[in-house]
């Protein structure tokens, strides 16, 4: 079964955040996700997910400094990291999110940045398991994300199994993965133990996933078939706007 979710850092921006979570469910999505919506009102943000009935699948910690995408990589800053990742599990937790992505920021090679990030990770893990949540971490291209702490699939089990936290998974996003090295369906059946959640978008443009390099129609099904029961996050950038490009939508329809 393909439950679909919308995520809101790039669907339905121009709305403020609970109506973007509303539209989604007129939409006919089953879940929402977000990337940084600390400047909204939990409060309001719980309202909607609660009168809509819609579950917030996660949430980002925040890039820090521009150029950055996240600071748990990065030696030297473990404070701002251990501050963004208290942030993220405090609003995570006042709105009913079920992970947090821990973003490991700009740090490729950087003396010191695999311990640094498997510290924070720990502290991460420590607030998942307080706040019932998990911790997802997310391999991104290097085109896109040039010098990014993590940038494969592999990497990000390499990560994981050194860590050794059960509520600690990687996000396997098709349009970072498929530029790092592509084979999609044989890497997810690889790696199908430590996907906390799947991701997608058109290759190369990010938008609506009917155009590019994969077919989503087939490969969405394919990783269901092999296992995976979870939600399948929409994370592309409109062509024009979003109710103009859902269209893809019924590609998936069984």
């Amino acid at each position: 079964m393909i439950r679909l979710s919308a995520n809101l850092g790039f669907l339905w921006t121009e709305l403020p955040l609970p109506d973007a979570i509303r539209r989604a469910k007129a939409a006919g999505f089953a879940a929402v996700e977000c990337h940084w919506p600390y400047d909204v009102d939990a409060r309001l943000v719980r309202a909607a997910l609660e009168e809509t009935g819609l579950p917030m699948l996660g949430l980002n910690t925040v890039r820090g400094r521009p150029g950055e995408n996240g600071l748990a990589a990065l030696p030297g800053r473990e404070a701002e990291a251990r501050a963004a990742i208290d942030q993220a599990f405090d609003y995570g937790r006042a709105i009913g999110a079920r992970a947090v992505h821990v973003m490991a920021g700009a740090a490729k090679n950087a003396t010191g940045s695999r311990e640094t990030f498997l510290a924070n990770l720990a502290f991460a893990a420590d607030k998942a398991d307080a706040a019932g949540m998990s911790v997802l971490i997310e391999p991104l291209n290097q085109r896109d994300a040039p010098n990014y702490a993590l940038g494969t699939i592999e990497a990000a089990a390499g990560i994981i199994a050194e860590l050794g936290r059960p509520c600690v998974k990687a996000m396997f996003d098709c349009y970072h993965l498929q530029i790092m090295g592509g084979d999609l369906l044989r890497r997810f059946e690889a790696h199908r133990d430590i996907v906390g959640h799947v991701q997608f978008a058109a290759v190369p443009s990010r938008a609506e996933p009917d155009e590019g390099e994969i077919a989503y129609d087939r490969l969405l099904r394919d990783l269901a078939e092999s296992g995976y029961d979870g939600f399948f996050g929409a994370e592309y950038r409109p062509r024009r706007t979003t109710d103009e490009g859902l269209e893809w939508m019924t590609m998936l329809k069984d």
